[in-house]
């Protein structure tokens, strides 16, 4: 899968003219494979949420911020929070983006503190969200940028339904692989609902891919310890049980969401499984590496 490395010193793509997010914008493509949700998630009914999406969409293409959209409206559903992301996604696919997979977000007590939220939510990856170990990450393509270590897999075998467990999981796991998720908010804050997070695309930014391996069968992913230096030094080591007590229960967990709208996971398909930590700030010059003895390193560098 190529994996791109947007700069800061390009121009931000044009904004694509979208004056109606309702049923008469033919510019849509047809929903893709876990896009398949509702009846139709890229048309929206309600002005007001077709307004929120174009504002999430321009803050995240001219690198500026949008107002908590639950201060807007205080009884924004989940449901409808998923319609503004699957929205944007189709206008992202309408402009030649790719889908490359999910990820899973606040799947950790520590992050779901840090953000004010009590459960996770999940989010779509694209395929220009993709960066190689070593990579630079251009601060100034992104608002507030943070970053996360995380176990990562990518499916050899198509999953859906409400009642896959985790053993038939770990069975469909083609590769797992460390990864640094960078997580950026186009709200200008870190504090914010759990609908906040979810029009946001799970504040889904980029995804740093360390080097994938089989998952053995004597790898336990619960037991795996992740630690991650900055300029190396240590600043936090945790393992991978503290993602609902181990990364595979995390795709179950996305698996169970996705059903709930009739979709689910495809052959090929990389989910982020969940910050083992805090978010940690990122700064200019300084190299960011999670590693652990089992699985092999993954790093980049802001700059």
């Amino acid at each position: 899968m190529t994996m791109h490395q947007p700069r800061s010193d390009a121009p931000p793509p044009p904004a694509r003219r979208h004056d109606d997010a309702g049923e008469g914008d033919a510019a849509l493509p047809a929903v893709l494979g876990a896009l398949a949700v509702f009846t139709s998630p890229g048309r929206l009914q309600d002005e007001h949420l077709a307004a929120a999406a174009r504002d999430l969409l321009a803050a995240e293409r001219f690198r500026t911020t949008t107002g908590l959209l639950t201060r807007r409206d205080p009884a924004l559903s989940l449901d409808d929070a998923y319609r503004i992301q699957w929205t944007n996604v189709q206008r992202k696919l309408a402009t030649g983006a790719r889908i490359a997979g999910h990820k899973v977000g606040l799947t950790s007590l520590a992050m779901q503190q840090q953000i004010g939220v009590d459960q996770p939510d999940s989010g779509v990856l694209m395929d220009d969200m993709l960066l190689a170990s070593g990579s630079n990450l251009y601060l100034g393509d992104l608002v507030m940028p943070r970053v996360e270590a995380e176990i990562a897999v990518r499916l050899s075998t198509d999953l859906q339904g409400p009642d896959i467990d985790a053993p038939t999981v770990r069975a469909a796991v083609g590769e797992v692989l460390l990864a640094l998720e960078v997580i950026d908010t186009r709200y200008g804050e870190w504090r914010m609902t759990l609908q906040d997070s979810v029009a946001d695309n799970a504040a889904a930014a980029r995804a740093v891919l360390g080097p994938g391996r089989r998952l053995h069968p004597d790898l336990d992913l619960g037991s795996v310890e992740v630690c991650v230096r900055v300029d190396d030094d240590v600043v936090v080591s945790a393992p991978g049980s503290a993602v609902l007590g181990n990364p595979l229960n995390s795709v179950v967990w996305l698996l169970r969401q996705l059903a709930r709208h009739g979709t689910g996971l495809r052959r090929g398909d990389l989910v982020l499984t969940g910050a083992v930590h805090a978010s940690l700030p990122l700064r200019p010059g300084t190299v960011i590496e999670a590693s652990s003895p089992q699985l092999p390193a993954v790093s980049i560098r802001a700059v």
